[in-house]
């Protein structure tokens, strides 16, 4: 049995990740898949349509990936939507920000001020 030390925060499955989805991922992954079905079309045929590679599709529909508007509008035009149809009725959405967001884990570049003087 190992001590879990205390200075070092323990590791997260892929699988708890994707049950810890924000709920505006994961609403609007399974309007995309629901749309999709409705479409009769894959995951790969929308992929290709959209011009994404199908596990792209996979994560979004799963609500871990977080794509730009404008892949959700190559997506919705894929699927014969509008965007505002994609995103009309949210109801199960929460109003309040879930308060997750990704930490930002870039450093910056070092500036050197020498020239500036």
């Amino acid at each position: 049995m190992t001590a879990s030390r205390p200075d070092k925060p323990p590791r997260r499955s892929a699988a708890h990740a994707a049950s810890r989805a924000v709920p505006v991922s994961a609403v609007l992954g399974r309007r995309i898949k629901e749309c999709r079905h409705a479409a009769d079309k894959s995951q790969e045929t929308l992929a290709f349509e959209a011009q994404v590679d199908r596990t792209y599709i996979s994560a979004i529909e799963r609500g871990i990936a977080n794509p730009s508007i404008e892949t959700l509008a190559d997506i919705c035009y894929a699927i014969g939507i509008s965007l505002a149809a994609l995103f009309e009725p949210m109801t199960e959405v929460p109003r309040a920000p879930s308060g997750e967001r990704r930490a930002n884990a870039a450093t910056p570049p070092e500036i050197k001020r020498s020239r500036l003087r």
